[in-house]
């Protein structure tokens, strides 16, 4: 076996191979192949290998070439057993339909890529032991050095599943009350502000329009958004909820719609809100004339609704790159840190807000 793990086979006699070319294309291009193509010693294409820096750029690129030229690919395995990683993360996603799931995976593999690290994704469609476990087993089996977990922790709990204490792990959207290592936005901070925003402009009541009951960053927005109301002396109406769904924020926009006392909508996302923009169009209630709408999210396309929706932005780049910041420092031998790496919103004031008619 050669010093970067590639596999050399041949005759071990001594003697000498009649046909060199027939022996290469059975047995693979070797380091010595590459070293010999590229002009360099065996050890220099095996630093180049290994991702090792102390290589001037000048030879890199010539063992590179070689590398390339040859078809030669080093031993993943062996490399692994020699350096102790095999440089790949894991992640595990319980859906790849939200917005907000596939702007972090981007992230996460962006910073993975940065690192060195190559990402592979098991998704996850419901949370049973069977499930977890078994996407559990599928990366050990791809040998990673550590996974993402993109659902919520009270999901496992549900599956009676226990993270593996020999396998790091970072946990995103959660609950930080679990003691897995997470990163979250700040939902609290987010329904503060987009609450206060309405009160701030004479609004007297702020209704909402909540994320699924299951979910804990709709339960974090809709328990913040309830607690910024009672801090301002003010009742809270009784909560909507739908499925993040535009759908089902159209749904919901007609039944709260018609009501003459409602002049302020905060929704939990917003999808939800262009849906309840909808059906106000269609009651004949002008945005933000006769209604003002906060959604929670900043999707890309939220510029163009119409009008124009002032919602919370999440960093969801910045949460994908802390995740796997937090995850590599378990991986280099660090200790894993409980509790939950927050990462701050914003509210961004566009033409779907304003002050109350008189």
């Amino acid at each position: 076996m050669q010093e970067d793990g590639s596999e050399k086979t041949g005759p071990s006699n001594g003697t000498r191979n009649p046909h060199p070319g027939s022996a290469r294309a059975s047995r693979g291009p070797s380091i010595a192949d590459v070293a010999q193509a590229a002009g360099v010693s065996a050890q220099t294409v095996s630093r180049v290998s290994n991702g090792l820096t102390n290589v001037e750029e000048t030879t890199k690129n010539r063992v590179l070439a070689a590398m390339k030229q040859l078809g030669y690919r080093p031993n993943r395995a062996a490399r692994a057993l020699k350096s102790g990683q095999f440089k790949s993360i894991g992640v595990i996603m319980f859906t790849l339909s939200s917005f907000g799931n596939m702007r972090t995976l981007d992230a996460i593999a962006t910073a993975a890529a940065q690192a060195g690290y190559s990402v592979t994704l098991i998704p996850v469609h419901d949370p049973t032991t069977g499930t977890v476990s078994g996407a559990y087993n599928t990366l050990r089996e791809q040998e990673v050095d550590g996974v993402v977990i993109i659902f919520e922790a009270h999901l496992l709990d549900d599956a009676d599943i226990a993270l593996p204490e020999d396998l790091p792990a970072v946990v995103i959207d959660s609950n930080a009350r679990y003691g897995y290592p997470m990163v979250d936005t700040d939902q609290a901070e987010g329904a503060k502000l987009a609450t206060e925003h309405l009160l701030n402009l004479g609004h007297e009541q702020v209704w909402h329009i909540g994320g699924p009951t299951s979910s804990f960053s709709a339960t974090h927005r809709k328990d913040s958004w309830k607690q910024t109301l009672e801090d301002a002396g003010i009742e809270a109406p009784p909560v909507h909820h739908g499925d993040w769904s535009t759908e089902s924020g159209y749904r919901i926009g007609l039944e709260i719609g018609s009501n003459p006392e409602l002049t302020a909508i905060f929704a939990a996302n917003d999808q939800m809100a262009l849906g309840a923009m909808r059906a106000l169009h269609e009651l004949g209630r002008a945005i933000p004339e006769d209604v003002s709408i906060v959604g929670f999210d900043d999707l890309e396309e939220s510029t163009s609704f119409w009008p124009p929706l002032t919602t919370i932005h999440q960093d969801f780049h910045a949460v994908g790159r802390l995740s796997i910041e937090r995850l590599l420092q378990q991986i280099n031998g660090g200790r894993p840190a409980g509790g939950v790496t927050q990462v701050p919103t914003l509210l961004l004031e566009r033409k779907s807000t304003a002050a109350p008619a008189r």
